[in-house]
């Protein structure tokens, strides 16, 4: 006789007596078969009632984090950076000057960054993660500050830049070391073109002509790049046997040519007329760098009235004016200045407590 839970493949055929099954008794267990069934079936429901409740949490944290995005978009006419004091971390906002606000008031709620720069609706965060190996990202965001395109990258982030059509984002990470004043450090610099996606991991690869003769050396560096109106021809730096030079790129003939010794961190002025960037001044790691402008058509430079030691790649806030992070006041980690682009006048403190400086007009 077969147990009452089961099924019997036995088909009694006709004329063949049936047994009839006792009924167990009302006191007796029931069978483990159907006890681990019953269970099974409450283990499993509470996971489903587990997950469904996980899902619905997650699903409220997102829509609050899009609401907040979408609150703390790219407008115009506001002066963007990361904050290092309240809010440390976080981008934030203040207007610029003519922009008709009455009152200065600082707006934060962006995303946290290590670096960020944004234009035409296009923004850049390169973040930096703890854990073992620490890991870095560059955050692609569109116009509501939300997240498009995230790529994984390796090294410490350092600088980031976006085109004035918002096309084309470069970022440089320190592969060894965390600063240009001294002699061992190692970089490595990426474009990425946004409308077709096409991403060049590493700048070294790009053909280089030093001195009228293409130029092939292991120690070859580039960071600080900046790119004109066309969104093909770029600026940046480049470094080998010990001297920076300030290079011209074209995207389409996928070639460099170095065009002056000593410059570094170029940043080309809205007009694209002028690039303003960092000198060594002096030898040694102590204060070596004075900000500068260069006139690409005369080829000529001057420096600025910022007599400080500036280690940053200067943002222009018009044809007119630049802004640059330097060390804070008061316990302040670091504070954003601004002085005039031809040299006159005097520095001016713009923001406290923040750095990354980029104007949305």
């Amino acid at each position: 006789m077969t147990r009452p839970d089961t099924p019997t493949t036995d088909i009694p055929t006709a004329g063949t007596p049936t047994a009839e099954a006792p009924s167990p008794s009302p006191d007796a267990p029931a069978p483990r078969s159907l006890r681990s069934r019953i269970v099974a079936v409450a283990v499993a429901a509470a996971v489903l009632a587990g997950v469904a409740v996980a899902y619905t949490l997650h699903a409220a944290q997102r829509a609050e984090s899009a609401d907040a995005a979408s609150e703390f978009g790219l407008d115009h006419g506001q002066l963007y950076f990361r904050s290092t004091e309240a809010g440390a971390g976080r981008v934030a906002h203040l207007p610029l000057p003519g922009a008709g606000a009455r009152k200065a008031a600082r707006t934060t709620g962006g995303p946290t960054c290590e670096r960020f720069y944004a234009a035409a609706g296009t923004g850049l965060c390169l973040q930096r993660r703890a854990g073992i190996p620490p890991t870095s990202y560059a955050v692609v965001l569109d116009d509501d500050l939300r997240e498009k395109r995230r790529i994984a990258l390796t090294g410490i982030p350092n600088r980031a830049r976006v085109s004035a059509s918002g096309r084309m984002l470069s970022w440089t990470m320190f592969a060894t070391g965390d600063s240009y004043a001294g002699s061992s450090f190692s970089t490595r610099t990426s474009i990425l073109d946004t409308r077709t996606g096409y991403l060049i991991k590493n700048m070294e690869e790009i053909p280089l002509t030093l001195d009228g003769r293409r130029y092939h050396a292991p120690d070859v560096n580039y960071w600080g790049v900046t790119f004109a109106k066309d969104d093909n021809l770029f600026y940046a730096t480049v470094s080998t046997k010990g001297k920076t030079y300030l290079v011209r790129g074209d995207m389409k003939k996928w070639a460099a040519t170095a065009l002056r010794t000593n410059v570094e961190c170029p940043s080309l002025s809205p007009d694209n007329t002028r690039i303003a960037f960092k000198k060594r001044v002096r030898k040694g790691t102590s204060d070596p760098w004075r900000l500068y402008v260069l006139d690409l058509r005369t080829m000529r430079e001057h420096p600025l009235a910022e007599r400080r030691n500036v280690d940053d790649q200067a943002a222009w806030l018009d044809d007119g004016t630049l802004a640059y992070a330097l060390p804070g006041q008061d316990g302040r980690k670091q504070d954003i200045w601004s002085t005039p682009a031809d040299g006159s006048g005097k520095p001016a403190l713009r923001v406290r407590g923040g750095s990354s400086p980029a104007a949305v007009r």
